[in-house]
């Protein structure tokens, strides 16, 4: 049994697990930290901190498992919105409330600020690959909420179809 122990690859196993565990933890407390910056009621916190978690996990799956953050993040963009339509028919509110809070997580925040930091200091070529790479994170996400919202609304709950789709009768 120690011998399991010994082997580097188990602890390689460990830190990434430790390494993931830690990510999701703060990735729920910023969604958390940004509903109350956006005035979410409190009886929705812990489903935007957890909708916004769920979307950081898909994406640090995927980005580890394929190395491609783009699919990564309109992998992650579909899930989230997904889980924020399901968590606006069981929570009774807005799909907007837990998806403006959950894609926090996603957006590329990172990548614009070191696209002006670079055009800043007179490094066009990094600036131009920096933002590029923003971009394309930015429709990525967008597809994805694209995509999300195309599934049909009974799929998460809706028993009738809302009154300004009906059709007179």
């Amino acid at each position: 049994m120690t011998y399991f122990f010994t082997q580097p690859e188990f602890w390689q196993a460990a830190r990434l697990l430790a390494d993931a565990a830690l990510q999701l933890a703060m990735a729920f407390i910023g969604t958390v930290a940004f509903s109350v910056l956006f005035s979410v009621p409190r009886r929705f916190y812990v489903s935007c901190g957890v909708t916004g978690s769920i979307g950081w996990a898909v994406y640090i799956f995927i980005n580890h498992t394929f190395k491609m953050p783009v699919m990564a993040a309109f992998a992650a963009s579909i899930v989230l919105t997904a889980v924020s339509r399901a968590l606006s028919v069981r929570r009774k509110a807005s799909t907007t409330v837990f998806l403006l809070c959950g894609i926090f997580t996603l957006v590329p925040g990172a990548g614009i600020y070191y696209t002006a930091y670079s055009f800043f200091i007179g490094a066009e070529e990094a600036a131009m690959l920096k933002g590029i790479e923003s971009i394309k994170m930015a429709v990525a996400i967008g597809l994805g909420i694209g995509v999300a919202y195309s599934i049909p609304t009974r799929v998460f709950g809706w028993k009738r179809k809302p009154e300004v789709w009906r059709g007179e009768e």
